[in-house]
């Protein structure tokens, strides 16, 4: 039986939006291991694996690109309207928070590269004790908007936000001790000033993630969340249709 030409079109349109979407959890996957690449450099001192870091925030920057490319493609070729225009503008403000987010990792190295790169001291494991739990919520955080935006689970982007919440208490705490440590002892401070940057990109890690979170939300829902208080989001979000 003969496909019609319209029955074609909407067909192309589907593999285009598909391709797309691919691209994006591609781009996140690369950003999560972006992450994890410069908080191993950091624990392990490794001052060349953050210069790699470093060196493939590009290929993250050139895929933010490619898919803002496509975006506008899609939209001027192919005018679509309602879900189909809500994916396309959703994924294209999801990759902009997950290039920040390929920022904020890069940032870890660069610190990473400042602190250990010819220098006759390092941090100690006191200054540096909030990095690990804050990193592995992060990293959680990022995990889990991507599983979530692979499955358009609204459920576990409302938990990624809800998570957002208790990074930055994490943050918190974790900024009173390093001020602490540097009353202390001011020989401290160069180091402490160091392990501020990089638990504040971690911080910004979350509130990226949270972002993508709530254009999840927005994506399967026709709902935007963004600037609510937690309850509301979470009532619109889990609301029954």
């Amino acid at each position: 039986m003969a496909i019609s030409h319209d029955a074609h079109t909407v067909k192309q349109f589907d593999v285009l939006l598909a391709n797309l979407r691919n691209l994006v959890l591609e781009m996140g996957g690369l950003v999560e291991d972006q992450i994890q690449n410069a908080i191993k450099a950091l624990d392990n001192e490794d001052v060349a694996a953050a210069r790699e870091v470093i060196a493939r925030d590009q290929i993250i920057n050139g895929m933010q690109v490619k898919v803002d490319e496509d975006s506008v493609s899609l939209i001027a070729l192919r005018q679509p309207l309602g879900s189909d225009l809500r994916l396309i503008m959703s994924l294209s403000k999801i990759v902009t928070d997950l290039e920040r987010i390929g920022d904020e990792a890069e940032k870890i190295a660069r610190m990473t590269v400042k602190t250990y790169d010819g220098v006759s001291s390092s941090p100690s494991a006191k200054l540096l004790r909030d990095v690990h739990p804050m990193s592995k919520l992060a990293a959680d955080m990022l995990h889990n908007c991507l599983d979530a935006l692979a499955r358009l689970d609204v459920e576990k982007a409302v938990e990624v936000a809800k998570g957002d919440d208790e990074l930055d208490q994490e943050f918190q705490s974790a900024l009173r001790r390093l001020m602490t440590y540097m009353m202390e002892d001011q020989r401290t401070i160069g180091h402490a000033i160091s392990v501020l940057f990089i638990i504040k990109a971690l911080e910004r890690i979350g509130d990226h993630a949270k972002n993508i979170a709530e254009y999840i939300i927005y994506l399967v829902k026709g709902k935007d969340v963004r600037h609510v208080k937690m309850d509301v989001l979470v009532q619109d979000a889990l609301e029954e249709e």
